[in-house]
């Protein structure tokens, strides 16, 4: 099963650069007002709209806290605070903000039970 995430963004240049850029996503579908990219089996599709929608989080998952680590570090002056673990959840931990405002997480489960294959 496959699925992509639609968001409406006001700066579908900037947008799609910051994911490219930062979370190393790539344009897996280029449409005449929406890019569609991936990273692994995420899907995230930004349409050029006149408004923008900033609600949900995108959650990039890596095998590890070193994924989590360098996505930390290409974040740059946008991630929001450094990698940490969240004990609740057994994950490590990091977020930031897009240049629409949205919430992205970069995170690895520490539970050797999950496989993300």
């Amino acid at each position: 099963m496959a699925g992509i995430v639609f968001y409406s963004t006001e700066n579908r240049d900037a947008v799609v650069s910051f994911y490219r850029e930062r979370l190393a996503m790539d344009v897996w579908l280029e449409q005449p007002d929406c890019t569609i990219l991936e990273h692994g089996n995420l899907l995230l599709g930004f349409c050029a709209r006149e408004e923008t929608e900033t609600c949900g989080i995108c959650t990039f998952v890596y095998p590890d806290r070193a994924g989590v680590d360098e996505a930390y570090d290409r974040l740059g002056d946008a991630a929001r605070d450094p990698p940490h673990e969240n004990p609740t959840y057994d994950i490590y931990q990091c977020f930031g903000t897009d240049p629409d405002g949205r919430t992205v997480e970069c995170q690895a489960f520490l539970a050797a039970d999950v496989d993300l294959s």
